[in-house]
């Protein structure tokens, strides 16, 4: 029996193109369109002598400053990620039920917003200082105190921000590694650090350098604290290149700049893994029982969990709760939820599209007989690893050229000029977003898509269905709870995003994340603290869902 529904994406044995992978490819082309615009204005001249001024000046501090942020943060997350990993997969110890999801709950707390709190808790006038000199009667000058407004200072609020990228890759693949490589060193006397060192660490290898590499990604695309720490990196050469000497193509070549240390970073990553595979060939993969701990081991244990949790989020979102309901928010009313409505409207109309075209993406490369699908989604894929300020300047160059061209069309035609059309509202906004986060919505639609077999699509195809009508009354259903997560997730980053969304909105459009970063450099931390303290509550939601799959992968693991 032939099919009813005529088929709208790939043709049976043919591997022409249909409208599936037509728009597939549209889409892949305008996310890599910024990246490539990027690279195109890397040997372009800029206006005057900026590029020269440049270089000579501030150029060696850019490359240094991001350097010794780079070493600083990737030791730094390694260590606290995979020592708590190991503790809470390997080790039972009080608390350990709790600190297995609460270690992940950092990620909720943006970098700036981590340098804000900590700035007014630390500062000379801040509660910890004032406390020292009421305490010992100390006076100014008579006693040093570290300045956490220091590049020293950004380092370690990267660090507590950024872990749990590094713990939770480490914690899973030392849940996957087979009892029996343990068991097996034991019976070859290697201690609990032997083991460690000898077995566990080499085989998660792969997966610690993989959350490291995105550590640093996010450390690379940074823009609020380390302009607030007064640390200049290339993101805050690239908005200062922008806006304060109005030269665009100086701005795309410090971008491009920037994204070398990005490709870096990835070909590192890459690098690390070499040619080593790890296989479990044991034929067991119960999960370790977890050693025992008692007395100071135990104290220990707790001690090094519960650090990065109080640091990386208790405290500063204490700071901020504290701050909100003590001293207000003089701003807090009808301008509160005009900046959240903006923020929501931004993240759900990005959400939606992301997961729409993540679908769309995902599904062509399903249906396609050859390789280009997958090689074009790895395209779409590298726009999560490119800094939002890099994309912004890669947006802004040829839209602005469109929308300059728009205009003069236009008024040629009508007599009226209508303006910007494209860069005086949220749709260039919204499309640099889509350029950095549709990676993320991909990924999850991928990763759930791939778990339907086969024989669904043919069983469908066998009842008459199409392939537009198998995705719709088939795949869509069965992904459901995926395409939650994926525009969550998206959701919770676009809220979050801030150089992208500084560059590039419209004029008196302000988010959250903007107001906060405003308020907090005019040294008004307590009004920052209620759009901050939202910002932290709505990056809790995916969280949650991701502590409740890692019980979900435990509880599988154990039957």
């Amino acid at each position: 029996m032939q099919p009813t529904t005529t088929p709208l994406f790939f043709r049976p044995g043919n591997r022409g193109l249909g409208a599936l992978a037509l728009a597939a490819l549209g889409i892949a082309a305008l996310a890599a369109a910024p990246i490539f615009s990027v690279w195109a204005n890397l040997f372009g001249g800029g206006t005057g002598d900026t590029w020269s001024h440049l270089s000579a000046t501030v150029l060696p501090e850019y490359i240094a400053n991001t350097l010794w942020l780079c070493l600083g943060v990737g030791c730094g997350v390694i260590f606290v990620g995979v020592s708590t990993a190991w503790l809470v997969t390997m080790h039972d110890f009080p608390g350990r039920r709790l600190f297995e999801w609460a270690l992940v709950l950092p990620l909720a707390v943006p970098g700036y917003v981590m340098a804000y709190t900590y700035t007014d808790l630390l500062q000379f006038v801040g509660p910890v200082q004032s406390g020292l000199r009421e305490s010992f009667g100390w006076q100014a000058g008579e006693y040093w105190f570290p300045d956490v407004r220091t590049l020293g200072g950004a380092i370690v609020m990267f660090i507590f921000v950024l872990y749990p990228y590094v713990y939770l890759l480490a914690r899973t693949a030392f849940m996957e590694r087979a009892s029996g490589m343990l068991e097996a060193g034991r019976s070859l006397g290697l201690g609990a650090w032997g083991s460690f060192f000898r077995i566990s660490l080499p085989l998660a290898r792969p997966a610690v350098a993989a959350g490291t590499a995105l550590a640093l990604m996010e450390t690379l695309a940074d823009y609020g604290t380390v302009a607030y720490f007064a640390v200049q990196t290339f993101t805050t050469g690239i908005y200062r290149a922008w806006f304060s000497l109005g030269d665009r193509v100086a701005a795309a070549q410090l971008s491009a700049a920037l994204l070398g240390f990005v490709v870096l970073v990835l070909l590192l990553e890459r690098a690390s893994r070499g040619r080593a595979r790890f296989h479990n060939t044991t034929g067991r993969n119960r999960p370790h029982p977890g050693r025992r701990l008692s007395g100071i081991r135990a104290f220990g244990a707790v001690l090094v969990c519960a650090v990065p949790l109080l640091l990386g989020f208790l405290v500063p979102s204490g700071i901020l709760l504290h701050m909100a309901l003590v001293e207000g928010d003089a701003q807090f009313g009808a301008r509160f939820v005009q900046l959240a409505g903006n923020s929501f409207m931004l993240a759900a109309l990005t959400a939606l599209l992301a997961v729409g075209f993540a679908v769309l993406l995902a599904y062509a490369a399903r249906l396609s007989r050859s390789r280009w699908p997958q090689w074009m989604n790895r395209i779409v894929g590298l726009g999560y690893s490119v800094p939002g300020s890099v994309i912004a300047v890669g947006v802004l160059i040829p839209v602005t050229r469109l929308d300059n061209w728009l205009a003069g069309w236009i008024a040629s035609w009508s007599g009226v000029n209508p303006g910007l059309l494209i860069t005086g509202g949220i749709a260039a906004l919204v499309y640099a977003y889509l350029t950095r986060f549709l990676a993320i919505a991909l990924q999850t639609v991928e990763a759930s898509l791939g778990k339907v077999t086969s024989s669904m699509d043919d069983a469908a195809r066998s009842l008459g269905l199409g392939q537009a009508a198998t995705l719709r009354r088939v795949h869509l259903p069965l992904l459901r709870g995926s395409l939650l997560t994926a525009g969550l997730l998206v959701f919770v980053d676009v809220m979050k995003e801030l150089p992208a969304t500084l560059v590039m909105r419209p004029f008196n459009f302000d988010t959250l994340a903007t107001q906060a970063y405003t308020l907090a450099s005019d040294e008004r931390l307590a009004e920052a603290s209620t759009a901050a303290l939202a910002i932290v509550a709505v990056g809790i939601l995916p969280l949650i869902a991701v502590s409740r799959q890692i019980a979900k992968g435990k509880s599988a693991q154990g039957c």
